[in-house]
């Protein structure tokens, strides 16, 4: 939907709501002449529907519109009271209105007819002579007399048809008193004129009878209540996990089915409550055109903004939390991204500056970028203002690659600027849109071509409430770490584990295919006692904080699962480390860990700023951006094939026992649903090499809320390598080839794969 559309479908929904307690309104008003309360707030609902009927050139509804408020603003002032013709030409109005409203609800435009007899009425009643009287008037016409084509307009009521004679009063009442567009010297019985039908059957009655599309398919709701049903559904969640949990102790076929039942009906009523709390991120942005332009004329620039996303849904709390800190993202890039008029022209570049916000949804989470086509980040600038400003030392700025010095302009306090204006030059900006969007689970990422722009990269969650996340131990403690920090999972068990883990600079490092990871030891940095001495196994959770990259030890890993946000208390607030708590399936409390500030804690992101000590930063940015996380898997005895890691969702061994056909494929029950399988070795005329009876290794691809397994014979390992070589002829099912690892791999084609094996697959989300 455009926001044209939307634009109209809510001024359509807000005037019939309007219009719905107009008929009440006046109905009460005829009764009670006097009440300025009342009338007062049809003057405002009749004047609302005029002013935004003008703004999206409705003319002929303007034209209705106006007419009535000029009359109503007449009632208003005290020069008329209040009597039955003007009762039965506000109504006429109303049913004008209504039946304009009908029509563009229908087909989008407002139709042909202009209602020149009602218009024509609510004029010559404004335009009367204003009555002189103290004196209550009657209900009846004459108690003022109207023009004479008003009366002709108008003629006195009639007895009620046969057909009506049942009805109940109050239908009676709410009918318009008189007909409203027959003609001045018509006698002919109302259904023996066509245009008079077309009128009826455009009329306010008809519309009762069928009721408001728009009215029926939107409602209003407080956001209070809605705070509320989120909280329960967010317990019945934790219900949800307790009775899941005590289930799998349970050996009771049917306890089994309701408790799955259960666990399905929980998800799709906490699916449809979060999509009540989506909001399009257009809201926010709605009000940077002004602020564009605004900023441009105080800075003497010229600048075309372009939005791009505007419908990509947030959670309503996170909405609120990224106003300011795009905000400031706008002003930087306009105060300092892009340049003047002049000196765009000596760079011969276009006089106007050109301003991106691009929003979009990727691997569960909401992508926001702020580009311009400005002048850049002067990496050299920044050195050497940091080291000016005390920000850094000399040795320590020389012992630093250019994006560790780029990322010092998100430092408190430090700016480029070279005196304070009104609107930069504080050193605040920058560090608040950082701070602010780490607060709610986000990240900052800055990339920059001097001459020719900078990009301003943000991830931040869908939603607050309810997250997926991953279960350790430490110290006989559980908490938990939310998955979108996670990375992957590494185990060392064996005589391996003394000589895997090093130390280098009194930090403790892992060599991960051929990089250096930092290792942090949960316990240590949380002040644990340690649980046990034994070094058999180290579990090794590899997470991400600030585009770095280190290893959590931990004692144990869990499954992942869906977790209930619950705020930490006032006391607790001020711990480093800690995002909330949430209570797990057996009803005792886990404390979520803040990966961000573990890090900061234990001066894991500080030092890996300081040291060069990971190969890709020291490859340089060219290196990395061809640099590609690949899951390396076999087919058949030698074949070998990867696909992209971000499409992996999990990796699974699945037992031949489990495997059950349902719509001539073979599935499996999994996590709560049923998971297609997709043999890529019969795809790809493979024959199988493990064991007969062994267990199937799958990989599990998902998709807006829908998973299917790929079966092969054996996962190999996950690497982040260089695609070298890369040659873009694979056969069938297939991206390329390249070499990977010193070994040609095929690059395996999951959309193709998919869409070869279950068609549906994607068919299914297109409709």
């Amino acid at each position: 939907m455009s926001a044209d559309d939307e634009i109209l479908r809510e001024f359509l929904l807000e005037s019939s709501e309007g219009l719905n307690q107009l008929d009440r309104d006046f109905v009460e008003l005829e009764r009670d002449p006097a009440d300025r309360n009342r009338l007062g707030a049809i003057f405002r609902c009749i004047h609302t529907i005029k002013g935004a009927s003008g703004f999206l050139a409705l003319h002929r509804l303007e034209a209705v519109a106006h007419a009535g408020e000029s009359l109503l603003s007449r009632l208003r002032n005290g020069d008329f009271l209040f009597d039955g013709a003007m009762t039965s030409a506000l109504l006429a109005m109303v049913d004008a209105i209504r039946a304009i409203l009908g029509r563009l609800d229908a087909s989008g435009i407002e139709g042909d007819e202009r209602y020149e007899q009602v218009v024509a009425a609510l004029t010559a009643l404004t335009n009367a002579s204003p009555t002189v009287s103290d004196a209550p008037l009657a209900v009846e016409p004459a108690s003022t007399t109207p023009p004479d084509d008003v009366s002709a307009l108008f003629p006195p009521r009639a007895p009620v048809p046969v057909e009506h004679e049942h009805a109940p009063p109050t239908q009676l009442l709410e009918t318009p008193m008189l007909p409203t567009t027959l003609p001045p010297t018509s006698t002919d019985p109302p259904a023996s004129s066509p245009a008079r039908a077309d009128a009826l059957a455009d009329s306010g009655d008809a519309a009762q009878t069928r009721g408001s599309p728009i009215s029926d398919s939107a409602i209003r709701v407080d956001v209070g209540l809605l705070d509320r049903v989120m909280n329960l559904v967010g317990e019945l969640v934790l219900a949800r996990n307790q009775i899941l949990q005590f289930g799998a102790t349970v050996k009771d076929a049917g306890f089994a089915n309701a408790s799955q039942r259960l666990n399905l009906l929980t998800t799709e009523l906490q699916e449809g409550v979060m999509k009540t709390r989506m909001q399009p991120i257009g809201n926010v942005w709605n009000k940077f055109p002004r602020v564009v332009r605004d900023l441009a004329q105080t800075c003497g620039k010229r600048i075309n903004l372009e939005l791009d996303g505007t419908e990509t849904e947030l959670d309503r709390t996170i909405i609120e939390a990224i106003k300011d800190p795009l905000t400031h993202a706008v002003r930087n890039a306009i105060d300092h991204g892009i340049e003047t008029p002049e000196a765009r022209l000596a760079a011969g570049k276009t006089e106007t500056g050109r301003l991106l916000l691009r929003a979009f949804h990727e691997g569960g989470q909401v992508n926001i970028e702020i580009s311009d086509d400005g002048a850049g980040i002067d990496v050299g600038r920044i050195r050497s203002r940091a080291i000016e400003r005390g920000v850094v030392t000399a040795e320590r700025a020389a012992r630093m690659n250019d994006r560790e010095i780029l990322y010092l302009i998100f430092h408190p306090g430090f700016s480029t600027a070279a005196k304070v204006t009104n609107v930069s030059g504080r050193g605040v900006g920058m560090d608040v849109v950082k701070t602010n969007i780490e607060r709610i689970g986000g990240t900052v990422d800055v990339h920059t071509r001097v001459g020719f722009g900078t990009t301003l990269k943000i991830k931040i969650p869908l939603t607050l409430a309810i997250i997926p996340a991953l279960i350790v131990t430490s110290s006989n403690n559980r908490f938990a770490i939310p998955q979108v920090s996670l990375l992957e999972l590494v185990r060392l068990e064996g005589g391996t584990t003394n000589r895997a883990i090093e130390s280098l600079h009194g930090t403790s490092v892992y060599r991960l295919r051929g990089n250096l990871l930092p290792l942090v030891f949960l316990d240590h940095a949380l002040q644990l006692p340690r649980a046990s001495t034994s070094v058999d196994a180290i579990s090794i959770v590899v997470v991400q904080a600030d585009d770095r990259q280190f290893g959590l030890v931990v004692d144990g890993i869990s499954d992942t699962e869906e977790i209930v946000v619950k705020p930490l208390g006032k006391e607790l607030k001020g711990l480093a480390g800690f995002a909330g708590a949430t209570i797990m399936g057996d009803g005792r409390v886990a404390l979520i860990l803040d990966v961000l500030g573990i890090a900061q804690r234990s001066n894991v992101v500080s030092a890996s700023r300081e040291r060069t000590i990971v190969d890709k930063t020291a490859a340089g940015p060219a290196r990395q951006e061809e640099r590609e996380a690949l899951l390396l898997f076999r087919l058949g005895r030698d074949g070998r094939m990867a696909l992209p890691l971000s499409l992996v969702a999990r990796l699974e061994e699945i037992p031949l026992s489990a495997v059950e056909r349902a719509g001539g494929r073979d599935v499996v029950q999994y996590r709560g649903a049923i998971l297609p399988l997709i043999d890529v070795r019969q795809l790809f005329g493979v024959a199988g090499s493990g064991a007969a009876d062994g267990p199937l290794q799958v990989i599990v691809y998902s998709e807006h809320g829908r998973s299917v397994g790929l079966v092969v014979d054996q996962i190999l390992d996950a690497v982040e390598a260089l695609l070298s070589c890369r040659q873009h002829v694979g056969g069938e099912g297939t991206l390329g080839s390249a070499v990977v690892q010193g070994k040609v791999t095929d690059i395996l084609d999951v959309h193709g794969v998919i869409r070869r094996a279950a068609p549906g697959f994607f068919a299914q989300e297109a409709a």
